[in-house]
């Protein structure tokens, strides 16, 4: 099962959900999010991990000025949640979040069946499963997950890859790093 740890803004958390077997990292930028972080501090967390861990870069923003920081710092991907119309490709693979009621994009790399946005909502199980079977393209599950009820998800859904956020952390942004070892350990079982 790949995973992601989201809302990172702290170099030792990206760091430590590397060496803890993390696949991507994500860092929230151009947001009202308690998670949202600078440009700069952005590209120093991604600087922060080797070549063989993802960046994903999340927003919701709906300029093509911050689009275009954004891409400036190369990411491996950017998780969009508005239906950003790209009028060219950015370079970076492009993940849509989905909601219940959104339609299935077929203009990105992969679709994050996400409607809690790093609140810690549980995800709705029939949303999910109804997008892994009808989606072209790989499927994340993300929304009130924790090293708890992860393997549950994970055998109910069968995503493509898990996506946490708020149940691994202390606070906004501050990640317990015990939690994060028992979510990627409860991840690894399947």
């Amino acid at each position: 099962m790949r995973i992601k740890i989201c809302g990172i803004t702290r170099l030792d958390d990206a760091r430590y959900a590397e060496k803890a077997g993390a696949h991507a990292i994500g860092v929230v930028l151009f947001s009202d999010s308690k998670r949202s972080v600078t440009p700069d501090r952005a590209r120093e967390i991604f600087n922060a991990v080797g070549p063989f861990t993802a960046t994903v870069a999340v927003t919701h923003t709906q300029s093509r000025e911050e689009l275009d920081e954004i891409i400036a710092l190369h990411p491996s991907a950017i998780q969009i949640f508005h239906p950003f119309v790209f009028d060219r490709s950015p370079g970076p693979k492009i993940i849509r979040v989905i909601a219940r009621g959104d339609p299935l994009p077929d203009d990105c790399a992969a679709v994050i069946v996400d409607e809690s946005h790093g609140g810690g909502k549980l995800f709705d199980a029939d949303h999910a499963k109804e997008a892994v079977k009808r989606s072209h393209v790989p499927v994340i599950l993300a929304g009130g997950l924790t090293p708890a009820n992860v393997g549950r998800a994970i055998c109910e859904v069968h995503p493509y890859a898990v996506d946490v956020a708020s149940g691994v952390e202390v606070s906004p942004g501050i990640k317990d790093h015990t939690k994060i070892e028992a979510f990627i350990a409860a991840c690894r079982k399947f």
